[in-house]
């Protein structure tokens, strides 16, 4: 075993160096700009870090851990165009940067490149990542619809956002780390087991991501603050709001959720109290907590050494600590 920051520097470097065809260049240029962006690479880094926990070399799963990082750029590429972005980490959006029917076609390139990766790998192994990533890309999918079907519904519930953001989110998490798993042919047990440990790790994180977009440190979180509040995204924190909130301060939370002010001060820092004082955002911090320990009971019954699942808490407990 090797620690993240060594599966990170492999990560960055194999990227640099991935060779992606050059013509047509309006095909091919709009990918290589979206991979060159880089942003934390958490998933390829889970499968490789996966792979070695059930003790085969992480060399063996570079061609999974790519496929799974160029279908999550994939999805960015379509999201971006459905939320009309104009900026991804920090830089232009490719359909900005290029048009929209670009952005199309190069996203849909992108996500036949992916199963490309898998032909590298011997027919057993091939099968079954590729049916994992099948089932996992149309939940991404369907995760992207309910989202969009949620922005113009007042009656969303807190297991239907669940179910959402583990469609959306925590899937493809969880299919990245059970990749490693099937690459090193560990036991079917296994592989069941780290999907359920990234699942779970997965949900925390997106709910965690919606605390601090409204509760993170601005010099931090690399985000605006208070993004989903203007954007009026029924998150974790807005569905708890409404649950604890008393009649009236359901109304005002309501109301707030309908109109997008030229000044967004004002209208952040309401919102923001009452997530604090109808005690949505202690909720929202709970529920991290416990979609966390979810995922490290499931290490209780993994057959790996002690001291691999010390290595996956301490990931864990590193992810949910962030403020980034």
């Amino acid at each position: 075993m090797h620690p993240i920051t060594f599966y990170q520097e492999i990560i960055s470097k194999h990227f640099s160096t991935l060779e992606i065809k050059n013509e047509p260049k309006n095909l091919y240029d709009p990918i290589k700009y979206i991979l060159s962006l880089g942003g934390k690479r958490i998933r390829p880094v889970l499968t490789l870090m996966t792979t070695e926990i059930f003790n085969a070399s992480y060399e063996k799963a570079l061609a999974a851990a790519t496929a799974v990082e160029v279908f999550h750029n994939f999805s960015l590429i379509h999201d971006d165009i459905m939320d009309d972005a104009p900026l991804r980490r920090g830089n232009e959006t490719v359909h900005e940067k290029w048009d929209i029917n670009t952005g199309i076609l190069s996203g849909d390139a992108m996500l036949i490149l992916a199963y490309q990766y898998f032909e590298q790998y011997d027919p057993k192994i091939f099968r079954e990542l590729a049916k994992l990533f099948s089932k996992t890309a149309l939940e991404v999918c369907e995760g992207q619809q309910w989202d969009v079907d949620f922005e113009t519904r007042d009656n969303v519930t807190i297991l239907e956002y669940i179910k959402m953001i583990e469609y959306k989110t925590a899937v493809l998490v969880a299919a990245a780390m059970k990749m490693g798993a099937i690459v090193a042919e560990t036991s079917e047990e296994n592989a069941n087991l780290i999907y359920n440990f990234g699942l779970n790790l997965g949900i925390a994180f997106q709910l965690q991501d919606d605390y601090l977009d409204a509760f993170g440190n601005p010099e931090t979180f690399g985000k605006q603050v208070g993004g989903d509040i203007i954007e009026n995204k029924k998150t974790y924190l807005y569905l708890k709001a409404i649950e604890f909130g008393k009649p009236e301060v359901k109304e005002q939370l309501l109301h707030l959720f309908s109109i997008q002010p030229k000044d967004n001060n004002d209208k952040i820092a309401t919102v923001k109290e009452i997530f604090s004082t109808t005690g949505a955002s202690n909720a929202t911090l709970e529920a991290i907590k416990q979609y966390t320990q979810k995922a490290f009971l499931t290490l209780e019954h993994m057959t790996i050494e002690q001291n691999k699942k010390d290595i996956l808490k301490a990931f864990g407990e590193n992810l949910m600590g962030r403020k980034v």
